[in-house]
């Protein structure tokens, strides 16, 4: 029996359950805030098995590489990495993601911008070979959520990383959808001609005077070009609003996903360059968080 550095009491021959119950008690010492969850999460990751299997699996005993294993990620997310981050990959839209260092990690709340999209399209038009736009696809949450639910749509996304593209293009094949779409690099939609019915985006949105406030699983590990929003919030709904009305068809929608409070000067913005702006749909939290926006006929 030998302690795993770090972890006490962790050690060769402890059985799965005990291991969560270990981290567990590490986790919420050091407040992180479902510190349960967490640890059957990194221990199911280090066994090969997942939570389920892991729960019929409670009596294994750990062997050293094992122990060694959850350790390793214990101490990962003892360093505030996120749980995403360690197993590399994230659920958004009941679609499985890949997700690394050049990708942020898809929240639930922006699944609010997949609801406001799709709460604009009329029903009947869903199954239309709609053309869709993704301005900074990230790993192409927004992208491929959109597709799931629209079975003719054809979609582009655009990052400025061709890393981030990487993992678009590989979650793209992963789920079935790559001839459904085409990965493009560029700074927002200005290498792009158009017309697209649909133009959705969750674009930098924080100051830059508030990134070093943040949380430092995303202060320390989301790619600062996804963060930064400029000095204050807004220089990435500029950005689109310069180019949405050679994007957008006639008739055409926009949704962005927008900060906490910052609702007013987006429509702002997006009112000056002549679209007709609607109110905001809210997250659960009730933030207003997805803007949608449309180009008159």
């Amino acid at each position: 029996m030998r302690t795993v550095t770090g972890i006490p009491g962790l050690t060769a021959d402890v059985s799965a359950a005990e291991a969560c119950r270990l981290l567990a008690q590490m986790f919420r010492t050091r407040g992180l805030e479902t510190p349960e969850l967490d640890a059957r999460i990194l221990v199911g990751h280090a066994l090969g098995i997942d939570r389920s299997q892991l729960a019929a699996n409670s009596g294994r005993l750990l062997d050293a590489s094992e122990a060694d294993a959850v350790a390793a990620r214990a101490t990962r997310r003892l360093s505030h990495e996120p749980i995403a981050r360690i197993v590399g990959h994230k659920e958004f839209w009941s679609l499985d993601l890949r997700v690394d260092p050049a990708v942020l990690v898809p929240r639930p709340e922006t699944e609010t911008v997949v609801e406001a999209a799709l709460a604009a399209i009329d029903a009947g038009a869903r199954k239309q070979p709609l053309r869709l736009l993704d301005i900074g696809t990230g790993s192409g949450a927004l992208l491929l959520a959109l597709l799931t639910e629209l079975p003719n749509a054809f979609g582009i996304g655009v990052d400025i990383s061709t890393a981030a593209l990487d993992v678009a293009r590989d979650n793209a094949v992963t789920l079935g959808f790559a001839r459904r779409c085409a990965f493009v690099a560029g700074d927002g939609g200005r290498a792009l001609s158009g017309p697209f019915d649909i133009v959705v985006s969750n674009p930098p949105y924080i100051a830059q005077g508030e990134i070093s406030h943040l949380a430092p699983e995303v202060r320390e590990h989301d790619p600062a070009l996804a963060l930064d929003g400029g000095n204050d919030g807004l220089d990435g709904y500029r950005m689109i609003a310069a180019d949405v009305q050679r994007l957008l068809a006639p008739g055409g929608f926009l949704v962005v996903e927008l900060g906490a409070g910052q609702e007013v000067n987006a429509a702002a913005l997006l009112t000056k360059a002549g679209l007709t702006v609607g109110s905001a749909r809210k997250d659960l939290a009730g933030i207003a968080r997805a803007l949608t926006a449309s180009r008159v006929l």
